[in-house]
């Protein structure tokens, strides 16, 4: 047995905190410093906090290991399984030439650029975000675009900064449900509460696809469409968080936000002049946007060479959609339309409650972590949900995919191998970074960071979303980030006099800001189009964005503990 301590050495928080941050620091100093590979880089940070975890924690070798087996599975279920099923469905559309089908339609509505990064990186990997999450938006956004001829680079960090504002409600509302169970506070509050943080956030997330898109002329002449997007999103999801459904959330504002982009275009197209539109956007020199250079890979030569990219079909972001008949347009937006079927048959409550009924819950074997009050850590429990995960779904998804698209047996197995060897350096990362990441848990590591933290007083609510952001940087999940953090910042809160539900919600705010430079999430973006190895590069592009958004919503979460913004707080 191995009882947790926040303050290892001599009782110490700051020197305690200062070891605890060795495994972050060397992880982020790897990938973004010197540009080491994310599977390298990872076993490297889990090394090292495996070595702190035995020689300052003093947790004993065997048990520090064992979480950190725990991790690694966590990581392949659920995440990677929901990924690889996820990305089965994309080779599938591709291999029957659909996908074709689904490019040259969403190219249809526009063939500018900066209209797709809205449409498709923001509305439907909102959406995606919704019904899956846990990486699948990014993987299948960055594929999209790439087959609307953005830049590898660009597409990868546009679909990164895009899956933001719809995580905390991702997976139908999984990060709330968490935050619940780990709090024990009101769902619905804790759930409304993030509704009136991320729909401001959302407003200004369009903005920036379209300025990394084509920088400040992107502003200048597509501001409407970001607008539009960002504000129907906020709005619907505001409402539908608060007065409709949490589960129901993202999936209501991205297509609300779809379907006013679409009609703004159609009625009012934005205006550019030779600039913004399918191959040509790639060919010319885009104005630089945060981050120096090329604003997110654009510009001929700006990302380097393409090796085994997905192939983008002949032609430009030109193609003529015309060609293709109803049927093969129907057929196109079929795996998508038979996910949101399958997951909206999964919340039907008699199947809800057959699905759980198979669930297998177990404490990881040999593992024996205790709190320092003599309680279990919640970590020790592995949930093996085999049947109504996500990823299940997915791959039930698939199978009626592949009938409904009339793929044979044969194809549809190679495109399940396609999908392993593309990501192939991305699952050992995923691995590597959760079990860093059940190490630093379960060893104590992040609840002295934590705890320092929350040894700030009234500030505390400045810092609350760091936390979260911390924590989904760490683990690639806001769930996760929950997890780990929602406790602990309903302890600060009540020990500092602010409110229990505005700092928990801030948790999983924050969270969804660390999505976009979580290493598994750029391993998968990476592995998406083609450029593992260069996922530091994706990072250093992202970061800065990462950054000013946590700024915003730390002064955002300090002005609702105040009066100025006090009226926005769901009481408890």
């Amino acid at each position: 047995m191995y009882v947790q301590n926040d303050t290892p050495l001599g009782g110490s928080l700051a020197l305690s905190a200062v070891v605890a941050v060795l495994p972050l620091l060397v992880l982020f100093v790897l990938l973004g410093g010197l540009r080491v590979r994310a599977w390298l880089a990872s076993l490297i940070g889990l090394a090292v906090a495996l070595l702190v975890a035995i020689l300052a924690y003093g947790m004993p070798v065997g048990q520090a290991l064992l979480a950190g087996t725990e991790g690694a599975a966590f990581g392949f279920f659920p995440i990677l399984w929901i990924v690889i099923n996820a990305l089965w469905i994309y080779q599938m559309t591709v291999a029957s030439g659909h996908f074709d089908v689904l490019r040259r339609s969403f190219g249809s509505v526009s063939d500018d650029q900066r209209v797709q990064a809205v449409i498709i990186a923001f509305a439907f990997g909102a959406l995606l975000e919704a019904l899956a999450g846990f990486g699948t938006p990014v993987a299948i956004c960055t594929i999209m675009l790439i087959a609307l001829r953005f830049s590898p680079l660009k597409a990868a960090v546009v679909a990164l900064v895009a899956n933001t504002a719809p995580v905390a409600f991702g997976a139908i509302a999984v990060p709330i449900t968490t935050l619940a169970q780990v709090t024990g506070l009101p769902e619905a509050e804790l759930g409304a509460m993030v509704g009136r943080q991320t729909p401001i956030l959302a407003v200004f997330v369009p903005f920036v696809l379209v300025a990394l898109v084509d920088g400040a002329r992107g502003l200048r002449e597509t501001w409407p469409v970001a607008l539009v997007g960002g504000l129907v999103f906020g709005l619907a999801q505001y409402a539908t968080s608060n007065f409709l459904s949490l589960p129901l959330t993202d999936i209501v504002a991205a297509l609300l936000s779809a379907g006013a982009v679409v009609l703004l275009v159609r009625v009012r197209p934005p205006r550019y002049a030779a600039v913004g539109s399918g191959a040509d956007a790639d060919t010319r020199e885009p104005v630089s946007v945060g981050g120096g250079g090329d604003a997110g890979g654009t510009g001929a030569g700006g990302d380097g060479d393409r090796p085994e990219a997905p192939e983008a079909p002949a032609g430009s972001g030109h193609d003529d959609h015309s060609r293709d008949s109803r049927r093969d347009t129907v057929l196109a937006y079929m795996p998508y339309v038979i996910i949101i079927a399958l997951f909206g048959i999964q919340q039907i409550p008699a199947v809800s409650t057959a699905l759980k009924s198979v669930t297998v819950k177990f404490n990881w074997p040999g593992l024996d972590v205790r709190t320092a009050a003599g309680k279990p850590v919640s970590t020790v429990a592995f949930n093996f949900n085999w049947l109504e995960a996500a990823g299940t779904i997915l791959l039930i998804a698939g199978i009626v995919t592949a009938l409904v698209l009339r793929v044979r047996p044969g194809d549809a197995v190679a495109a399940y191998g396609r999908t392993l060897v593309q990501l192939r350096t991305a699952i050992p990362t995923v691995m590597a970074v959760l079990a860093l990441a059940y190490v630093m848990n379960d060893s104590g590591q992040t609840l002295t960071l934590g705890s320092l933290l929350a040894g700030t007083g009234d500030f505390f609510a400045v810092l609350s979303p760091v936390l979260g952001w911390l924590g989904t940087a760490v683990t690639g999940s806001d769930t996760s980030s929950n997890s780990l953090f929602g406790a602990l910042q309903v302890t600060a809160a009540k020990g500092a006099g602010l409110d229990p539900i505005l700092l928990a919600a801030a948790n999983s705010s924050g969270g969804v800001l660390g999505k976009m430079i979580s290493p598994q999430n750029l391993a998968i973006a990476a592995s998406a189009v083609a450029m593992s190895g260069r996922e530091g590069e994706i990072l250093r592009r992202v970061l800065l964005w990462s950054l000013v958004f946590l700024l915003g919503m730390c002064v955002l979460v300090y002005l609702q503990s105040t009066p100025v913004l006090g009226w926005m707080v769901v009481s408890g």
